[in-house]
């Protein structure tokens, strides 16, 4: 059953000017960008995990992940390449729906996101919680296409869109902060746009 999630809307009295971070430019496109070719990922095969410091992994498949509770959003996203997309409408799983399924434990602070193609990107895990990130798996009211990230991409808007890692595969709960892909590369640790966090260097 799908509903709003009044955490991700936007005030009506915000411009638009107002919601784009220092550097960006709105457009009304939705580029593509990634760093490598896009996996196709056939529904039968395709499975999400939640992992490393909790109690006992948890496993779903294209269905059991569908059947959970699901809901609609509308957020601002952020590419480190400038752009930024107003009102942007998904409909997903909350990563607070995926926690319920699993104890995490107390030592547990980051994140490592990874997905199918072999690319991981970090973050803390408070930066997940408390409505903050969903899995989305339809844009626009169709199925998320596979150059933006489908079947289902991690969604944190608050963060460069980086952050929100394409043709999710799970989730691995760490102590320590450690890089992924990008972060190898020099990019930010963290990713906050209202921070124009693009580049180590700005952390």
């Amino acid at each position: 059953m799908a509903f709003f999630n009044k955490g991700f809307g936007r005030k009506r009295d915000q411009t638009a000017s107002d919601r784009i971070p220092p550097g960006q430019y709105e457009t009304r496109d939705f580029p593509v960008l990634t760093a490598g070719p896009t996996p196709r990922i056939p529904l039968t095969t395709w499975s999400f995990t939640l992992e490393g410091l909790v109690e006992s992994p948890v496993r779903w498949n294209w269905d059991e992940f569908n059947a959970l509770p699901h809901q609609s959003f509308t957020n601002d996203i952020h590419c480190v390449t400038k752009w930024s997309k107003l009102d942007t409408h998904w409909e997903g799983v909350s990563i607070d729906t995926l926690l319920e399924h699993v104890t995490v434990k107390p030592e547990a602070r980051f994140v490592m996101a990874y997905s199918y193609g072999d690319y991981t990107t970090n973050m803390p895990l408070d930066d997940l919680r408390n409505g903050k990130a969903f899995i989305g798996f339809r844009f626009e009211g169709l199925p998320l296409a596979p150059e933006h990230g489908g079947p289902a991409r991690l969604v944190v808007p608050h963060l460069y869109f980086w952050k929100s890692a394409k043709w999710i595969k799970g989730l691995r709960f760490m102590e320590h902060d450690q890089p992924g892909f990008w972060e190898r590369g020099g990019y930010s640790m963290y990713g906050d746009p209202w921070q124009e966090q693009r580049y180590r260097s700005d952390d």
